[in-house]
């Protein structure tokens, strides 16, 4: 770990913004696999879309320190192998050492900010496939939500496709978040159907000139017992995401427990459920989940 804590974050982004550079070149790397053959992922990229909110608490994920401290208790947890973020939020847990040897996917699309009219245009502002390249990440993962009723999905799906080919090319892997979605009373909700995932993951799957590279980031579907249809759907590694924060955690880690017994399925990225769980105790959280895998 590096001896900077996260009070010295301003003065270092200050005074020495090459410090960032230099973390990314000095940082060990690993597989994108470990020897157990899983994936353990925190996800932290929701403050950049203007999602800030986990729970009852709408502002949860505002407190970056609060985050940071967060993460930093995650990633240190024997089982987690990585975390996902926006440009911010890696560029300083790589300033705390706390990326050392871990897996590191950066968030690509955050243009479909929450609550916007544009939100299913959801455009490439985060990372490019250059920059994970150029800071020696691991993968680029990019959110495909669309609505057969919005003609923005379309340029959601266009970078989609753009951004599948920049990372192949390179050498680097895509992760992609499919969901069929549409809006009811003005608000974006995820179809969570068996035959909605399903569609989404036929879709998501042929995105880009190539597969090669691709993994896909798909929820549990709401009918558990049905999941198997759904990842029958593609042949590409696939991860379970975890997304709102349950009332009812025993309830959520039974359902990825079932879901990770399907064959395709290697591991889970998870980041509110983990980082902000109901009793508080993100050790806890993160720990149960490992033992999932």
């Amino acid at each position: 770990m590096s001896e900077l804590t996260i009070t010295d974050l301003p003065r270092v982004r200050a005074t020495r913004p090459e410090a960032i550079a230099e973390a990314a070149t000095r940082r060990g790397r690993r597989p994108l696999l470990g020897e157990h053959g899983r994936m353990m992922i925190v996800a932290a990229d929701h403050p950049a879309r203007g999602a800030l909110g986990a729970g009852d608490d709408s502002l949860a994920m505002a407190n970056r320190a609060d985050l940071l401290e967060r993460l930093c208790v995650a990633l240190a947890r024997p089982g987690v192998d990585g975390v996902l973020g926006t440009p911010d939020v890696l560029e300083d847990l790589l300033l705390l050492g706390a990326l050392e040897n871990k897996v590191v996917i950066g968030s690509m699309n955050r243009g479909g900010l929450a609550g916007s009219s544009f939100e299913l245009d959801d455009r490439f502002t985060g990372h490019r496939a250059a920059d994970i390249e150029r800071l020696r990440f691991d993968a680029g993962k990019l959110l495909l939500r669309i609505d057969l009723d919005d003609a923005g999905s379309l340029n959601t799906m266009t970078g989609a496709a753009q951004a599948v080919n920049d990372l192949a090319e390179r050498g680097l892997t895509a992760m992609v978040e499919p969901f069929l979605s549409r809006r009811v009373d003005g608000r974006v909700r995820n179809d969570l159907s068996v035959e909605a995932v399903a569609r989404s993951i036929a879709i998501a799957s042929g995105i880009g000139g190539t597969s090669a590279r691709t993994w896909l980031k798909v929820p549990v579907v709401d009918e558990l017992d049905e999941i198997g249809r759904a990842m029958e759907a593609t042949t590409l590694p696939t991860v379970l995401l975890g997304g709102e924060v349950s009332t009812d955690p025993d309830a959520t880690y039974d359902r990825w427990r079932k879901a990770l017994r399907l064959p395709n399925v290697y591991g889970l990225v998870v980041g509110r459920t983990l980082l902000y769980p109901t009793d508080g105790n993100v050790t806890g959280a993160v720990d149960t989940a490992v033992n999932l895998l």
